[in-house]
């Protein structure tokens, strides 16, 4: 599709959001079943919950506008996803991997929140406020997200990563290595 309007360019955005959310709906399963702390697999397994009611709103902007929802995939998320693999098939310290899957998945998050605020501001502009206000909610929902995320990294998942180097703070090391 060309770009020639803003709406061209709205649309563009909201079908690789629809295809980014259905991307997740089927990595977030596999991400909770690889996390080795409880509260982590929580948060993808509570998150893939949130997700299904993300790509229903979308579909009803879709709606809303008459449009087809499918569209080109997103190659950003499909990268961002064989990251989130490449994690998983990683042997290591749970903890450390634990560590690692909140990386990936803040990632997928940060890309969220860029996609859908940009897409919030175009509804705005376009004159579109209940699409205005969906996109927002869902907004909202991914910065809880990746808040959520960060407060596991750094009450519980990093500080026992931290601790798999070698049973000592990082404090208590020398630098290269010795003791």
């Amino acid at each position: 599709m060309p770009l020639d309007s803003l709406h061209d360019l709205y649309l563009t955005e909201l079908k690789d959001l629809y295809s980014a959310e259905n991307q997740l709906l089927k990595a977030l399963p596999r991400m909770a079943k690889g996390a080795s702390s409880p509260d982590l697999r929580a948060a993808f397994t509570e998150h893939l919950e949130v997700t299904r009611r993300q790509v229903d709103r979308l579909d009803t902007i879709f709606e809303g506008l008459g449009v087809k929802a499918k569209g080109k995939k997103c190659k950003a998320m499909e990268g961002l996803i064989e990251e989130g693999k490449e994690v998983l098939a990683e042997d290591g310290d749970p903890a450390v991997v634990d560590a690692a899957l909140i990386c990936s998945a803040q990632k997928v998050e940060h890309y969220e929140i860029a996609g859908y605020g940009c897409a919030r501001t175009f509804a705005r502009l376009l004159g579109y406020p209940d699409a205005e206000a969906l996109l927002q909610q869902t907004l909202d929902e991914e910065g809880e997200a990746d808040k959520r995320l960060t407060a596991l990294a750094e009450t519980v998942v990093n500080a026992e990563a931290e601790e798999a180097d070698d049973g000592e703070p990082a404090g208590g090391r020398r630098a290269g290595g010795g003791r």
